[in-house]
């Protein structure tokens, strides 16, 4: 944790285990650590990045929660938080575009990896991590996945044993409806 800390204080990029696949994390805040990421994916710029908070109270550096759709979100983490769900909410005009692709929304989740979050805590900034792998090949669920394709481009991989979900998270967009929230769930 520490040394993936002192890494992501100076800027850089490292792979961390969640339940789902390993991550490609950066500080959220970071444009120029954030296009790291970008390089190292080979990913294009207009494929947006999750955020992950470390503690529930960190969704409001990162998302604004409409009153009209507050309840839901509320009962939504309260169900499945952590974990692999990922809500896409309006962003916090802190986070840099290139994290939302410069969409007016943010992919936000709260992983349930121990080792996850408290690198996230630890540094104390929500952390932009896609799959630690390059665009469009399957995303790593062990660190020794994450070296085979990333090896030579990032400075660490904290080894957190096999992921214990193996499949990327739901990501669901909650916006108002006329009587109530509507939920479109983009990936199952």
């Amino acid at each position: 944790v520490k040394a993936a800390c002192e890494l992501l204080a100076a800027g850089e990029v490292v792979a961390l285990p969640t339940e789902t696949v390993y991550g490609l994390a950066a500080n959220a805040f970071d444009a120029a650590a954030v296009a790291k990421v970008f390089s190292v994916k080979e990913r294009p710029t207009f494929d947006p990045l999750i955020v992950h908070v470390s503690t529930r109270a960190e969704l409001s550096r990162v998302a604004i929660v409409p009153d009209d759709i507050k309840h839901t979100v509320e009962k939504l983490l309260n169900a499945f938080w952590p974990g692999p769900l990922t809500l896409i909410l309006p962003k916090h005009p802190d986070i840099p575009d290139l994290v939302t692709s410069g969409l007016t929304t943010v992919a936000v989740r709260q992983s349930a990896n121990k080792i996850f979050r408290a690198v996230g805590k630890e540094l104390g900034q929500p952390l932009a991590a896609p799959s630690a792998n390059r665009f469009g090949r399957i995303s790593p669920t062990s660190a020794h996945a994450v070296r085979q394709e990333l090896d030579g481009r990032i400075p660490l991989i904290v080894d957190g044993g096999a992921c214990s979900e193996g499949l990327e998270s739901t990501i669901i967009h909650i916006t108002a409806g006329e009587k109530r929230p509507t939920i479109t769930i983009l990936r199952p």
